[in-house]
């Protein structure tokens, strides 16, 4: 009996637009890969970076540094043609609502900031370590608070319910150009430093990453609608050395 193969794209799921490129992206590249037999995952992002029968998915940097290290090998990077976001890196912007008046980091000290997560590279990780020259001993904002996802940490700053935020550049991108609505209140107030694009991973014992790699590349290049809205040109080659600063 075949045993299915877990491939999920997790990382960019909206908009719509966005989801559906990747659908149909993922779903060229296990054909190409002889994939017959293809399990949707929906439990927790841990438990699919680390299941015994994934085959491809995505994850972060931080959590890659932090956690998986060498218990995923790592496929390659997602290189980009978005504003911030080209040769394989990308970065955060640091949002507040439109209508506030504050012109300078400093002066968001003691403020409401909002993260989508404590293992965010591009939500938290990059956002502490750009705010830490501004910050007060031990901490820059007066009170935190936790999202759940970049849309929504946009959502909370666009309604006012926080006042700063940092958001990845791809899915402030995505959204801008799909959902112009979900940014029209927000203005960009700074950006961080750059940071490698979010990682494809595989298990470690299995198909090797080239193979999937060189499967991603090929269908990326026979769906031009999908790299249309994508913005992404290809899958760079990548190693857990590269994600070893963050």
């Amino acid at each position: 009996m075949t045993v299915a193969q877990i491939a999920e794209l997790p990382m960019y799921v909206a908009p719509t637009a966005v989801h559906e490129a990747n659908e149909q992206w993922l779903a060229l590249t296990l054909a190409l890969l002889g994939v017959g037999v293809h399990e949707r995952f929906f439990g927790p992002l841990d438990e699919l970076w680390l299941h015994p029968r994934l085959l491809l998915t995505q994850t972060c940097g931080y959590p890659l540094k932090t956690r998986l290290g060498e218990r995923v090998h790592v496929i390659g990077r997602p290189c980009f043609d978005l504003p911030d976001a080209r040769g394989g890196a990308h970065c955060s912007l640091l949002v507040a609502h439109r209508n506030d008046g504050r012109q300078t980091l400093a002066q968001w000290l003691g403020s409401h900031g909002v993260i989508n997560s404590r293992d965010s590279n591009t939500g938290m990780n990059l956002l502490y370590r750009t705010l830490a020259p501004y910050a007060a001993p031990g901490q820059f904002f007066g009170r935190e608070s936790i999202s759940g996802s970049h849309r929504e940490s946009l959502a909370w700053v666009s309604t006012g319910k926080a006042d700063l935020a940092a958001i990845d550049n791809v899915t402030f991108a995505y959204l801008a150009r799909h959902a112009p609505e979900e940014v029209a209140n927000v203005r960009v107030i700074g950006r961080t430093e750059q940071s490698p694009t979010l990682p494809y991973i595989t298990r470690t014992h299995g198909v090797e990453g080239e193979v999937v790699r060189a499967a991603m590349n090929q269908a990326l290049a026979a769906l031009p609608q999908v790299r249309e809205v994508l913005a992404l040109t290809s899958v760079l080659p990548a190693t857990l050395a590269d994600y070893q600063h963050l």
